[in-house]
């Protein structure tokens, strides 16, 4: 059964690993990698990733890029979503803090920030990218 958009939209804010997929462009099937996003139901899913990555690379080029989130656990729930990225700027400390806020213990936050190498000043090579959702795919498979 679909989710609802406020079932689905809290479902993507709560803490998964996503994963991103986003077109190559040489005829291959997506690359598709595990990290780490955040997301306030009605803004844009925030990712993270070095200015210099593969997924960087394919990302400017394609434009846009899908995320999958699931629970594995019984009920079995997954939303899937995608749309154009937005806007891409350098990393800050505060989007450092606000990702790592949603996935480590607090005190593993400022550890996590200092060993990024960014700093007030410096991105250290990290890029922001944000992503407005324009299509949806969920469900609620209600198994267990």
């Amino acid at each position: 059964m679909a989710l609802g958009v406020q079932e689905r939209e809290e479902f993507l804010a709560g803490r998964h690993v996503a994963a991103l997929a986003v077109e190559r462009g040489d005829g291959r099937a997506p690359l598709t990698v595990p990290l780490w996003y955040w997301y306030e139901p009605g803004g844009e899913v925030r990712v993270i990733t070095g200015a210099d990555s593969v997924k960087a690379r394919f990302i400017s080029a394609a434009g846009r890029f899908s995320l999958l989130v699931q629970q594995t656990a019984p009920t079995y729930l997954y939303v899937s979503v995608d749309g154009p990225v937005v806007s891409t700027t350098p990393t800050t400390v505060a989007d450092m803090v606000t990702e790592a806020s949603r996935y480590l213990d607090p005190e593993g936050v400022g550890d996590y920030v200092s060993g990024s190498g960014v700093t007030e000043s410096d991105s250290a090579g990290l890029l922001t990218l944000a992503m407005r959702p324009e299509h949806w795919l969920s469900a609620d498979l209600g198994w267990g």
